[in-house]
């Protein structure tokens, strides 16, 4: 059994289409969602929700922003696998989150998810050429897991005395950004490597944050992101720039970077 944590805030079409493309999923799981005070009608859907899975729902007073509400997911749920959801998602795949838990069965990997970078500046920023991932009709992945130095929080695996280990979710950051590299790199510091696996699935691109409804206005939202983005490169000092590529390919990868110049 994995804790499927999904944190939601408004978007009910959103969370209604990645709650469907959730049937079927092969591997057991129990549905954990924190719903930060939705006001058309997220609630009452989950209340009287009749779902093939247990669900266990929480509801704050008010928009406690995402890294709080993930903890707070966290919490709910009892299994020792958690995995960690954007509702802007829909998975392809019923297999997608067994895939995800036999790569935290692999040794030494200690964080999976669908999306993420193999290299990252001293910035912190992710290197574009690097970035994997296994999007419906892009995908570039060329195994059926991938070591990346960072994992997207689009989807984010690891069992739970990983995630103690790291602290849980810094919620210094703030409402949003930059918890998903933080904790690669948490995870990372415990000598365990961060993969990205072969699973296909359609991200609808952030609508939860700036779409209509959304709790930061995009002029906003992009000062925040930069803010997250200078805390992290400043945390991380001592393992940035990180590359997790070996010589080999990283010379392959620059000779296809150049050829395409």
């Amino acid at each position: 059994m994995v804790s499927v944590v999904i944190p939601v805030y408004n978007q009910l079409a959103l969370t209604r289409g990645c709650l469907d493309s959730l049937r079927g999923t092969s591997e057991p799981f129990e549905l954990c969602i924190v719903d930060n005070a939705s006001t058309d009608g997220t609630e009452a859907f989950f209340r009287g929700a009749r779902l093939p899975v247990p669900l266990r729902y929480h509801r704050n007073a008010d928009n406690v922003g995402l890294i709080r509400a993930l903890n707070q997911g966290a919490g709910l749920g009892a299994s020792d696998v958690v995995c960690f959801l954007h509702n802007d998602t829909e998975m392809r795949d019923v297999r997608w989150l067994a895939r995800l838990r036999a790569a935290l069965d692999e040794p030494g990997v200690g964080l999976a998810g669908l999306y993420g970078a193999r290299r990252l500046r001293r910035d912190g920023r992710y290197v574009g050429r690097t970035i994997v991932h296994a999007l419906e009709g892009s995908a570039n992945l060329r195994a059926d897991a991938v070591e990346v130095a960072a994992v997207d929080g689009v989807c984010l695996a690891l069992r739970r005395e990983v995630l103690a280990r790291a602290g849980g979710f810094d919620e210094g950051y703030g409402f949003f950004h930059g918890y998903d590299r933080e904790l690669s790199f948490a995870v990372r510091e415990q000598g365990l490597r961060c993969v990205v696996v072969n699973a296909p699935f359609v991200h609808h691109g952030g609508g939860t944050r700036t779409g209509a409804g959304a709790p930061v206005a995009a002029p906003r939202d992009l000062g925040q992101r930069r803010e997250a983005l200078a805390r992290f490169a400043q945390k991380w000092t001592h393992r940035l720039p990180s590359d997790v590529r070996g010589a080999r390919e990283r010379l392959a990868d620059w000779l296809v970077a150049r050829a395409r110049r």
